[in-house]
């Protein structure tokens, strides 16, 4: 069984929090962004590092190459436990199912990056949905091609840039991070493809190109756990400057 994720750098406001003075910000970020393109952000700093990762050895290598990195800079957390809100099951045993597996699969990262499964979708910083990606329309090569519907996909991570309301007069740039995941998967396929999509809500934003790691591109027959090299390039992701968590001044 071979089926292939989609990571898509877009924005979504389905999950604005309640309470909290937030705005959009910003354009449509551009897709696909270069992997070697340099991290020029402007004004952009290291997030303090999460004591979580930085007791994890850096032995096997990683694939930070293979990585894409946002005009905002990583896209990392700096506000800890982080929020998860997952999709609470129906009166069928299918959707238990779903969400058992899902919740298993937040727990297979809690060791690297704290986190927390909260009750309301708008209070929390990753939303996970049982439902199919939405079907979008592939880009033209040319105005004159007629567009075409993209394949369906099996699970999808998309993002959204918000300003919040700081303490003194400027605001934070945060983002919010949503997931899609297709309930026609069996519980064990559901797994993976949720511990995959949330390796890229917690920064990872790009695949490996081995088999062995969990943010490999594609889904396989047994697929794999988190592995030294996921870790790894998770630890490079935080180590990279960013825009978000910090207060925007003039001109940023």
């Amino acid at each position: 069984m071979t089926s292939y994720f989609c990571d898509r750098l877009r924005p979504t406001f389905e999950h604005r929090r309640r309470g909290c003075r937030l705005k959009p910000w910003g354009k449509e970020p551009r897709f696909p962004v270069p992997p070697s393109r340099p991290n020029n952000c402007r004004s952009c700093n290291p997030i303090p590092f999460p004591p979580s990762l930085a007791q994890w050895r850096n032995d096997g290598g990683d694939y930070w190459d293979q990585l894409v990195t946002p005009e905002v800079g990583a896209l990392v957390w700096s506000e800890f436990p982080i929020q998860v809100y997952v999709e609470p099951p129906g009166k069928q045993p299918s959707e238990t199912a779903w969400t058992q597996a899902v919740l298993a699969a937040v727990q297979e990262w809690q060791p690297y990056l704290p986190l927390v499964v909260v009750d309301q979708s708008e209070s929390a910083d990753i939303a996970i949905w049982r439902r199919s990606p939405p079907l979008r329309l592939a880009p033209r090569p040319s105005p004159s091609v007629a567009p075409v519907i993209e394949r369906v996909r099996s699970a999808e991570t998309r993002y959204a840039l918000y300003l919040q309301q700081g303490s003194g007069s400027a605001s934070v740039l945060i983002h919010r991070c949503v997931i899609y995941l297709s309930p026609k998967q069996t519980a064990f396929y559901v797994r993976a493809a949720a511990r995959h999509e949330l390796g890229h809500a917690l920064g990872i934003w790009g695949h490996s190109p081995q088999e062995t790691d969990t943010m490999y591109f594609a889904q396989v027959r047994n697929p794999p756990t988190i592995s030294q090299r996921d870790v790894n390039t998770l630890k490079r992701v935080y180590e990279q400057p960013t825009r978000l968590g910090w207060p925007l001044r003039n001109g940023n």
